[in-house]
């Protein structure tokens, strides 16, 4: 199980506590120093069940700063991959990569679900 992260992200703290809590063992990443590529990405984002906007940290500062609200709609699937693979802040997080399914953000509720806890 891999666990990505921002360690100063106060939902990650909250997730990887989660975790901790549930004695469930992980691999930990910090996405700022070690990004997930565009290959994980695309591998991910199907698994999740959910549309790749999902991934996008849509309440960060460069999300915001290139207004990419206004931009992702025009843009195509492989370029929202690109653009999630050049730089960790704009993956929204934590994300938890299990054998069959992939979470994005912290749901308790989702989590204890996907986890059979």
């Amino acid at each position: 199980m891999l666990f990505v992260e921002y360690p100063k992200c106060t939902t990650c703290k909250k997730a990887k506590k989660f975790l901790d809590d549930h004695n469930i063992k992980y691999t930990d990443r910090d996405i700022k120093s070690e990004n997930p590529t565009a290959e994980e990405i695309a591998a991910w984002y199907p698994q999740s069940g959910k549309d790749l906007k999902a991934f996008f940290n849509t309440s960060g500062m460069i999300y915001r700063e290139q207004q990419l609200k206004d931009k992702l709609p025009n843009l195509s699937e492989e370029e929202k991959v690109a653009l999630l693979a050049s730089n960790g802040m704009l993956v929204k997080r934590p994300i938890l990569v299990l054998k069959d399914k992939v979470l994005v953000g912290f749901k308790e509720a989702e989590w204890i679900e996907a986890l059979k806890l």
